[in-house]
Formats: structure tokens, C-alpha cells, sequence
């Protein structure tokens, strides 16, 4: 269900700017160190987000009669939640339905409400938003494992009390939480309000949690097949059971990329080729940069690592960045992602066959053109000596998706062993977390407060 193509990674197709199969023979070490803590850490439960695949018979049943039960009754679902929690539908749901989708009658989406993804507390999104709900046929689901988070959660308070003012009792029919079982304020917020919820399970975490309740209940409430989403998972994750690295893409991509890190390769460029895939990149860009981004290793040592995620387009973004990934600093790894079959084919009118340069075109695809494109630009990045690698999948789908998904989760599990870091933390994105607390006078903070009252004061004369 996924080709990766390395070739232009390796010495054969770079030269020195390449690497050799010396190369990754000489790390075979650290892959087996690394393969062996990957199994350990998956039988020891802290890798549940690779059990997701086999162990949701119940709760996709669940899903399903929840969204059979409750889609005549609304016209919109909104997603209240940040990171993870609104990256991850947002990607399927581009990748997977017809672009236009809120667009479409609801006759033409099935009977599926149109859907909505609320991810930032800019002021004015909330508020425009609700100039064209109808609160009474709208469906709120709040996701936050601990039930703290303060974007989430203040969304959902102005929503609780917008709610209650418009629809009294019946406003808990409106609102579905997705949280942890026992811990956290939502949890107990859902319990005593009476609000429908689904369980985050304890060992997936936000950025791991896409084929969990997270992403699945807003995918099935968009008439997205949720149950071949797990069963594209559950191929990635048996070929990470069974066979050997160098037949796991999920591992020699991550092998791929460690290397180019140690070769100053401090950028990783996300380029699919098709707009279903555009939020993907979106997605990837939060897995890999919170999970790699990292000051210390699990010995305690200050190593300061990881790798920036850039998200581009092709072949929109051959007019804006491949200038740079061509002719600029030896400091990228682009990953090319193709499609074989595009669900839709338009051709191209054989007009003005008079003017060389538009002739040409004529009788030819759009297939056939973004397809050469990709070729095309995958030539310039290679004679130009710049890392380059293709994944392509038959076509997207939500089984291929779930591969795709699954794939990504893995190749960025097995990097961070390989880094020898926490890929699963994020203390970085808790420090600034922290200090918000702080400065609105949250009980407990008080000692961070202080920290933030002593900081260096801004001099004006760098105001300008």
C-alpha cells in the first residue's frame, strides 16, 4: 500500500553528497538496539498507540451507532481541540472526502454533517463561526486528554454557556467529550453534566492519537470508513512485527534521515503531489517536530537535536521553494509523496496547437502533467545533489490513509531511538504552557510567576 523509493538518497544517484550502503551496514548495531527497544517498549505497554489497530472492535461499534443515531439530528460537528486533536482529523478528512465538502448538500455528503475544526483561540474564529452555526443543530466534540487545556477547554466553556442560554437541559445532547477514562477535569466535567464520551486510551498520546477516538469519531461523523482506516494501520504495523529492517519502509526511513541529520540535514521538506494530501503534511509536521525536537537524550545529556518539518505542495510549491531546495543550502532532505491513480481524470482541450508553447498540452491530463511534474522536480533535486526520497501510494483511500498514517507514527517512534531520546514528551511545549498559567495567576504556579516577575525587562531602543 506504500512504495518508498530511496534512490536519491544514495551515493549511487548523489555521489558524495549521497549515502552508501557502508553507511547504513555500519549502523546495523544501533538499528538491531533500536529494533529490540522498539519490541520491549511495545510488550511493556508503552507503545499502546501500535495496539490501536487490533484492539478497537468495541469501540468502532460504539462510533458508529453514536453517529447513526445523532446525524439526522445536525447539520454541523466541531472539533474543539489543538495539535494532535485537530491536525489529524483535518488531514483525513481532506484526504479522504471531496474537497468542497461543507459546500455540498447534505443529501450530496449522505445525510453527514459538514465539519468543522476549531484549533486556536484567536478571538475573532470562535466568533464568526458562530454567525453561521445553527446551535440547535450542532454537535460540539472537546477533546483534551487532561481536560486542562486551556485553549481547548476555554472554547468549550463559552460554548457550554452559549448552549445553555439557547437550548436550557437539552444542551448535554450537543456536546461529546473525548478524554481520558479516569484523569482530568473533562472527565469529571462529562460525568456529572451527563455528556456522551469516548475514551482516549492511557498510553496514546495527543500527536499518537489520530487512530484513536480522536480522529476516528470526527472521520465517522464525515461518513469516512473508520474501520478500513485501523485495517491499513494494522498492514504497517504487522510489517513492523515480521519483517526484517531492511524490508520495514517505516524503519529505513527513519535509518534514512538520522543519517542525513548527522550530515547537517537539519530540515525535513514534506512535498506531496495531490491536495488530498496536503494536510498531511500538516500533520507530519507536528509528529516530527515534537517528537524529535528534544535538549536531552535518556542519559541526561544535553544534545539539543532534532529536525524542522516545512510543509509544501507540488506543484504549487515548485513557484515558491523548490528555488531554494535546488539551488540553496545542503541542509534538507525532501520527501516527495505521489499518487499512481487520481480519483478524478480531466483533460486538457487540443486549442491553440498554433503556439508551441501551450500546444504541447493539448490532449494531455492533468494526471499526466502534476505526475511529470513530481518527475521532473525530483530530477532537479537530484542533479543538483540534494537528499531526495518518493513515497507513493496506488491511490488514497482510507485503508492506504491508515497505512500512510501508521507508517509516518513508526518511522518517527524508531528515529527516536535511534536519537537516543524521548520521542513520546514534549517538556518544551509544557514550559510554555506553564508560564500562561503563570501569568493568569493559576493556583500552583505561583513560583513560576516569580521566575517570569525577574525576567529581563525589554529596552526600548530594540523597539522600533
Amino acid at each position: 500500500m506504500l512504495k518508498l523509493d530511496y534512490n536519491n538518497m544514495m551515493y549511487e544517484s548523489l555521489g558524495a553528497q549521497g549515502i552508501t550502503q557502508n553507511d547504513i551496514d555500519n549502523l546495523l548495531p544501533k538499528i538491531d538496539t533500536a529494533t529490540a527497544t522498539m519490541t520491549i517498549k511495545l510488550e511493556e505497554g508503552k507503545m499502546d498507540w501500535r495496539n490501536l489497530p487490533f484492539n478497537q472492535e468495541d469501540i468502532v461499534k460504539d462510533i458508529l451507532a453514536y453517529v447513526e443515531e445523532m446525524k439526522t439530528e445536525i447539520d454541523a460537528f466541531v472539533v474543539l481541540g489543538i495539535g494532535g486533536s485537530a491536525l489529524g482529523p483535518m488531514a483525513v478528512q481532506q484526504a479522504i472526502n471531496h474537497p468542497y465538502y461543507n459546500e455540498l448538500s447534505k443529501e450530496d455528503r449522505k445525510g453527514f454533517p459538514k465539519l468543522y475544526v476549531v484549533d486556536n483561540v484567536d478571538p475573532e474564529r470562535l466568533v464568526y463561526l458562530f454567525n453561521i452555526l445553527d446551535m440547535k443543530k450542532t454537535l460540539f466534540n472537546v477533546i483534551s486528554k487532561s481536560g486542562s487545556t486551556s485553549e481547548t477547554m476555554s472554547q468549550f466553556m463559552i460554548i457550554k454557556e452559549r448552549l445553555e442560554k439557547q437550548l436550557g437541559k437539552n444542551a448535554k445532547n450537543h456536546i461529546v467529550c473525548t478524554t481520558d477514562k479516569e484523569k482530568g477535569n473533562l472527565i469529571t466535567i462529562a460525568k456529572n453534566e451527563g455528556y456522551k464520551t469516548f475514551i482516549i486510551p492511557s498510553g496514546v498520546g495527543g500527536r499518537f492519537s489520530e487512530l484513536s477516538p480522536v480522529g476516528l469519531l470526527p472521520a465517522a461523523f464525515c461518513g469516512i470508513d473508520i474501520q478500513a482506516l485501523l485495517d491499513g494501520a494494522a498492514e504497517m504495523e504487522k510489517i513492523c512485527r515480521e519483517k526484517t529492517f531492511k524490508n520495514n519502509s517505516a524503519y529505513m526511513y527513519a535509518v534514512l534521515h538520522y543519517i542525513g541529520m548527522h550530515r547537517g540535514k537539519n530540515i525535513s521538506v514534506m512535498m506531496p503531489y495531490a491536495d488530498s494530501l496536503k494536510y498531511i503534511s500538516d500533520w507530519y509536521a507536528q509528529l516530527w517536530a515534537e517528537s524529535l525536537g528534544k535538549k536531552y537524550d535518556i542519559h541526561g545529556k544535553v544534545v539539543n537535536v532534532g529536525q524542522t518539518p516545512v510543509k509544501a505542495l507540488g506543484a504549487t510549491d515548485q513557484h515558491s521553494q523548490v528555488q531554494l531546495y535546488t539551488e540553496g543550502p545542503f541542509d534538507k532532505i525532501i520527501v516527495l509523496m505521489g499518487v499512481e491513480e487520481y480519483r478524478e481524470t480531466i483533460t486538457i482541450p487540443k486549442i491553440y496547437g498554433d503556439m508551441p508553447s501551450l500546444g504541447f498540452l493539448g490532449g494531455v491530463t492533468h494526471n499526466q502533467l502534476i505526475q511529470t511534474e513530481q518527475v521532473a522536480t525530483e530530477y532537479a533535486l537530484t542533479v543538483a545533489g540534494k537528499m531526495n526520497m518518493t513515497i507513493t501510494l496506488p491511490h488514497v483511500n482510507p485503508k492506504t490513509l491508515g497505512f500512510l498514517l501508521h507508517f509516518f507514527e513508526i518511522a518517527t517512534a524508531f528515529a527516536g531511538e535511534l536519537m537516543e531520546i524521548d520521542a513520546f514528551d514534549q517538556p518544551g511545549v509544557e514550559e510554555g504552557k506553564n508560564a500562561t498559567y503563570a501569568l493568569f495567576g493559576r493556583p500552583g504556579y505561583e513560583e513560576k510567576k516569580k521566575e517570569l516577575d525577574t525576567r529581563t525587562p525589554k529596552e526600548e531602543k530594540y523597539i522600533i
